[in-house]
């Protein structure tokens, strides 16, 4: 399951529709920041500006998070005195204490960095403030946020909006229990939650949650939460709706990334389709994956004719979820393996990669809970009857092609050490040979004074 622009809307009320976040990115913003912000860059080849500094000629250099405060508040108390200060100012002075305001939200919140500086990158969009309301911010943030996921199990720190992360878990994933309604009914869903502080460590609450994701059941998902939701009072809502279940182009200037909703159908009330991912080619490339500062001058606006058309509409034609299912065992089946705490994980195999698998009955156990929740809904999974004898026969499948797989492969390995094994032996042959010839031949100063004993007894 993956945040959508559905969930960005309700959760932020940010906008997904409208003009994408694109355009050029520059190998210097030195010059812009002086005009538009009022702001000296320390570094002339640099998209970057000092949070704090932008704290201070807001007025506001010393708005940090309190002890309990949530995100809301924070920001609530931050626009309060922001809005103080931009009073005071009036004309060309007021518009720059606004651009000041916008570069610090959408450079630090809604589009943020792990660093503490603010990325200037969206700047010359807000060189015209009756525009700024136009743009897909909310479509930014969820490329912002996939791109900074990654994929490495060696990242250790995100960046982007998390509290839309925080709440999106709360409503699809209630049985976690890491969220407390605290104003029910309010709009948008930020407001209607607040985080449930644990004292425990955070490594332990890492392996709690980690553990309570791998055995959670599909039946305790919240597939589609906002279905009792009064759209009527959400007109942000109606106003992004053309662009809900849909396969699109996400765009935030660099970052250019494909929204595969298709892969969570279930979200709008559709059956899975079995899922064959695509290769990784593309009509088109882009200069690079993530903008890092020095960069030369270069036009993102790419794919933009698909966002025009609002991408392509997500239908499924099957009829059950249980070819999915199936192909998921046949492929994955014995993929499952004890990672890092002795927690279960599942996950696709790299033709590199060696993981160890766990024993059969384990993985069973594991398809067959996240099987049967399925069919159930959230009635008692422990009480269901075996599985059918064709899915056990499609996870065995999945075991036997695992295990043969790994058999070729170690038998590769063999072949391969022992034909590094034998040319070493030949060469260990040759040079024992070179030695022992070398052994056979006389010195040079021994057969001089061979030659001068043969003289002295001639003469």
């Amino acid at each position: 399951m993956i945040p959508t622009l559905e969930d960005v809307v309700r959760i932020t009320v940010l906008r997904v529709d409208g003009h994408a976040v694109t355009g050029v990115t520059y190998a210097s913003y030195q010059e812009m920041v002086e005009r538009l912000l009022g702001l000296e860059v320390t570094q002339e080849r640099s998209s970057l500006v000092s949070r704090t500094r932008l704290q201070a000629s807001l007025g506001v250099a010393d708005a940090r998070h309190q002890t309990g405060e949530g995100q809301a508040e924070y920001m609530a108390r931050l626009t309060a005195d922001a809005r103080a200060a931009l009073a005071e100012e009036e004309g060309a002075a007021a518009d720059r204490d606004l651009r000041r305001f916008l570069i610090l939200v959408i450079g630090k919140l809604i589009l943020g960095t792990r660093g503490d500086p603010v990325n200037c990158r969206c700047l010359p969009l807000l060189e015209d403030l009756t525009q700024v309301g136009s743009y897909a911010w909310g479509a930014a943030l969820l490329a912002h946020l996939f791109d900074s996921l990654g994929t490495s199990s060696r990242e250790t720190g995100v960046a982007g909006f998390f509290p839309l992360l925080q709440v999106w878990a709360y409503c699809h994933l209630p049985s976690l229990g890491r969220g407390v309604r605290r104003r029910a009914g309010a709009v948008p869903l930020l407001q209607r939650w607040r985080f449930c502080r644990d004292e425990r460590s955070l490594r332990r609450q890492v392996t709690l949650i980690h553990d309570a994701l791998d055995t959670v059941p599909l039946g305790h998902i919240q597939w589609t939460p906002y279905v009792r939701e009064d759209d009527a009072t959400q007109p942000w809502v109606e106003r992004g709706r053309p662009y809900f279940g849909r396969d699109i182009w996400l765009h935030c200037f660099n970052i250019v990334v494909l929204l595969h909703h298709w892969l969570v159908a279930r979200t709008l009330g559709l059956h899975q389709a079995v899922v064959e991912f695509p290769t990784r080619q593309r009509s088109w490339e882009r200069p690079g994956r993530s903008f890092r500062g020095i960069q030369q001058v270069t036009d993102w606006t790419v794919r933009l004719d698909d966002w025009e058309r609002r991408g392509k509409e997500v239908v499924s034609e099957a009829t059950s979820d249980e070819d999915y299912f199936r192909a998921y065992a046949r492929r994955y089946g014995a993929q499952v393996y004890k990672g890092p705490g002795d927690r279960l994980t599942l996950r696709g195999r790299s033709p590199r990669s060696r993981v160890p698998s766990i024993p059969p009955s384990s993985s069973e156990m594991i398809f067959r809970r996240w099987w049967t929740s399925c069919w159930i809904g959230p009635s008692r999974w422990w009480e269901v009857p075996p599985l059918p004898e064709r899915i056990g026969r499609s996870v065995l499948e999945g075991q036997l092609a695992s295990a043969a797989a790994r058999a070729e492969e170690a038998l590769a390995q063999l072949r391969e050490r022992e034909q590094e094994l034998r040319t070493a032996l030949a060469r260990t042959t040759t040079l024992e040979a070179e030695m022992a010839e070398l052994r056979l031949r006389p010195e040079v100063a021994e057969v001089a004074r061979w030659r001068q004993e043969a003289e002295a007894a001639v003469c």
